[in-house]
């Protein structure tokens, strides 16, 4: 490098909320009647915001499968007002899982500008997510027909550690080949993503759909076409310090 110039040589995504959007209120609705719970889609929705505030505070269960169970278990409990065991959020998450492949979850339409704009920089990809596998993981990015821009997939479920453990991030980036300073985290979790990734030594920003963007700490954007203004802010920062207010 010359001078306090730096490059961001590789950018990493989390996956649902952020590079997918997985919220079907509507398919979720119509799945809830199979366990006899009658929910409109907005009560749905407004649970899943609760729900995944929660979940930014900590996961629910370090085991993958017993933790998607639990996410839905509390997510229908709250948008019902009702009590529901394990063994009806474990039929919910199965019939949930066999409409997804038959509905592939789309991606924003955000996406492919900010990774097509990425990989013309010659960007390293990569997705980092809180999931059951690195094959699922996989799966659901070929279905969303976006696999072929990332070079690595980490997922908590194959690597045994999960966001915001700063263990996984660093492991993404080691398996770039680059420095955790040349690295840049996107995600859709304040805690979870955003702070985590920086307590690895990333450079990370908060990806707050609904936000303002003026949110500092961690600091915030509305949309992934600010990705590549990011990172170009960060190299051309004149010092270390001066990246404090992207990290």
């Amino acid at each position: 490098m010359i001078g306090n110039a730096r490059r961001i040589r590789a950018v990493l995504f989390d996956l649902g909320g952020t590079l997918v959007d997985e919220r079907d209120l509507a398919g979720w609705s119509e799945l809830a009647r199979l366990i006899y719970l009658d929910l409109a889609p907005e009560m749905i929705g407004h649970a899943y915001a609760e729900v995944e505030a929660e979940l930014d505070e900590g996961p629910f269960d370090v085991d993958p499968e017993r933790g998607v169970v639990e996410y839905w278990r509390r997510l229908l409990s709250t948008a019902s007002g009702i009590e529901v065991t394990p063994e009806a959020a474990r039929r919910f998450v199965d019939a949930r899982r066999a409409r997804e492949r038959a509905h592939p979850l789309p991606v924003y339409s955000d996406v492919r500008r900010c990774l097509d704009h990425l990989s013309a920089e010659h960007r390293q990809l990569a997705v980092v997510s809180n999931s059951t596998s690195e094959a699922r993981v996989r799966q659901i990015l070929d279905q969303a027909g976006i696999l072929r821009y990332f070079e690595r997939v980490v997922s908590s479920g194959t690597e045994g550690v999960h966001k915001p453990d700063p263990e996984i991030f660093r492991r993404a980036v080691a398996r770039l080949k680059v420095r955790v300073d040349e690295a840049l985290y996107v995600g859709n979790l304040p805690r979870t993503d955003a702070i985590g990734a920086r307590n690895a030594g990333l450079h990370s920003v908060w990806l707050h759909r609904d936000g303002t963007g003026l949110g500092s700490d961690p600091p915030e954007i509305t949309s992934l076409l600010e990705v590549p203004l990011v990172v170009r802010q960060l190299e051309t920062a004149p010092g270390p310090a001066a990246a404090a207010g992207l990290k």
